[in-house]
């Protein structure tokens, strides 16, 4: 009986190592992704089984979508058909819901439930293209996001005059459109508000490629880092006499510096990819200009500024050869690549970018790759500083990504030094600032007699405001601010703080707050109240960083404008 029993595990063991080795030499990544599992000193024996799980992962999903796309999923076959992953009767949108708290509820780490939600996603998408007539017609579906679009418009610019901190995305302006994709930044912080000329010198924008879509090369006369918000692809920076290309995807950061040439590849054949840019100009505050060197007449080649005696002495070419070469491109900075061009352009990598190790190089890091800094089942917060990506040093910058749960709220909170510039790339919510600047003449036409205070006492004034996809919003330094998730989606932010070096956050409740580590007879004075009813108010909330949010109600009276 033990040696049938001992067979028998030993027979399993070898089917999962040759399952393993078999999918190993299907792909060369795959391959060396493993082995660099393996090699990781720092890592003990269960770390390494579990980087080799997310790399076939990794792996797996990669070779879905091809399969996908031949009409021979692999993941339908696995499930035993494309509905099998639903409840039957059950709503194709309350699915994904359950399938994406599923994944939140992992363990594992950041980098495995990207993957979970992913597969979430891409389910949830098959799906709702199998189904047909059992939901709302396109025209219906239209016509709902119109009056949805009528109403966030409304309420966007009922707020646009009073409140300077939250810019949507009708604020943004196209740098770059084509069929292909286009480049849109904000204004320069400082033209919508004097309070901003601590961002004088920075500006905030986007990057949208089209599948199989190449962005020509260009350099910036500014400082640069990229943040993948979404999709997959190629990024390409000349530093010196070297190339360096990475492979590049969700919560990836690369930083640009000034006056590299770099290039960008959406490689895959469905999804869009979308880049969050924040940028720090050189020569003039707040001003940065896009510089083509490669190009023709559109994008315009800055080489053709020059004489053509200086070009022809310059290259050593004729004036002919150099027309040939520098008037044919009149397709603009977007360009359709072939599939070739992409597989080429992707492979050609002379800097190192093996997922899942690029964040080890100096090109890129990558957010999920590291455990979150607060965790819990109302949110996550991941966190990259100077420690971890070593670019980010000289610019003096921390980038973060919050993950919200619908429904809940991060803790209201304030830095010591930096200031927040974020960008919702997810979801929807409101947030609220306890700000002492702001005018406060929209909110004595609402709330008059809510408040008196001595002249030249301070006085805080809430400025709140809905946010969705797209907007962004600034929080000066000391400021008090909260950030709530909507009922209905998560709500998943990108950050760039600024001065980050150190900067302290201060918690205003939860189970580290900084009223609890106040002495008793402190906070009785303060407030003037016995004080262990004062703790009991600052001690109950027994989470850290992120909480059950407001009820539905309440989130509709509070997020709708700045008051």
């Amino acid at each position: 009986m033990n040696r049938k029993l001992c067979f028998t595990l030993f027979t399993l063991s070898v089917l999962v190592l040759c399952a393993g080795l078999a999918l190993a030499t299907k792909d060369p990544e795959l391959k060396q992704c493993k082995h660099q599992c393996r090699a990781r000193q720092q890592y003990d024996e269960k770390q390494k089984e579990q980087c080799a799980r997310t790399c076939e992962e990794y792996y797996k999903e990669k070779k879905q979508r091809e399969r996908h796309r031949e009409g021979e999923s692999e993941e339908e076959k696995e499930w035993g058909g494309r509905h099998e992953w639903m409840n039957p009767g059950e709503p194709a949108e309350k699915q994904l819901r359950q399938c994406q708290r599923q994944c939140d509820r992992q363990e594992e780490g950041g980098q495995q439930r990207a993957l979970c939600r992913l597969r979430c996603q891409e389910k949830y998408r098959r799906e709702k293209e199998g189904e047909g007539g059992q939901h709302n017609t396109q025209e219906e579906e239209e016509e709902e996001e119109g009056d949805e679009e009528r109403q966030w418009q409304g309420q966007e610019e009922e707020e646009e005059d009073d409140n300077p901190y939250v810019f949507h995305k009708h604020h943004f302006t196209s740098r770059v459109t084509t069929q292909h994709g286009r480049v849109a930044v904000l204004p320069k912080f400082t033209q919508r508000s004097k309070l901003l000329r601590g961002l004088e010198k920075y500006r905030l924008g986007i990057l949208i490629a089209n599948p199989q879509t190449f962005v020509t090369p260009t350099h910036l006369d500014a400082d640069a880092v990229f943040f993948v918000s979404w999709g997959q692809g190629t990024i390409t920076v000349i530093r010196e006499n070297n190339r360096e290309s990475y492979n590049v995807k969700r919560g990836d950061i690369i930083r640009v510096p000034s006056g590299n040439t770099f290039y960008v590849t959406n490689t895959d054949d469905d999804e869009k990819l979308y880049i969050v840019k924040f940028i720090k100009s050189i020569n003039l505050p707040g001003q940065y200009e896009a510089f083509y060197g490669a190009g023709g007449e559109n994008p315009d080649s800055f080489l053709r500024a020059f004489s053509w005696e200086i070009l022809e002495s310059a290259f050593k070419t004729k004036r002919d050869s150099l027309e040939r070469v520098f008037f044919q491109q009149d397709q603009g900075p977007m360009v359709k690549a072939s599939k070739q061009q992409i597989r080429a352009l992707s492979r050609s990598q002379e800097g190192h970018s093996i997922w899942p190790f690029a964040g080890e190089s100096r090109g890129t890091f990558n957010l999920f790759g590291k455990r979150p800094s607060h965790s819990n089942n109302f949110g996550e917060l991941f966190e990259a500083d100077s420690n971890d990506f070593r670019p980010l040093e000289d610019l003096d910058i921390m980038v973060s990504y919050a993950n919200i749960s619908k429904g809940a709220m991060a803790a209201p909170f304030y830095n010591s030094r930096s200031t927040k510039v974020a960008m919702v790339i997810a979801g929807d919510g409101y947030i609220e600032i306890a700000c002492p600047h702001v005018s406060r003449s929209s909110s004595e036409r609402r709330h008059q007699g809510s408040s008196t205070r001595e002249e030249g006492s301070a006085t805080y004034h809430k400025v709140s405001s809905r946010i969705r996809t797209d907007s962004a919003y600034i929080v000066p330094a000391g400021h008090p601010f909260v950030t709530v998730a909507s009922q209905k989606n998560n709500l998943e932010v990108v950050c760039f703080e600024i001065n980050a070096e150190g900067n302290i956050r201060f918690p205003l409740a939860g189970r580290n707050n900084i009223f609890k580590v106040m002495e008793k007879e402190a906070k009785e004075l303060a407030f003037n109240t016995r004080g262990d009813e004062v703790e009991r108010v600052f001690g109950n909330q027994d989470q850290d960083w992120f909480f059950k949010g407001p009820s539905r109600r309440h989130q509709q009276q509070q997020g709708r404008a700045y008051e």
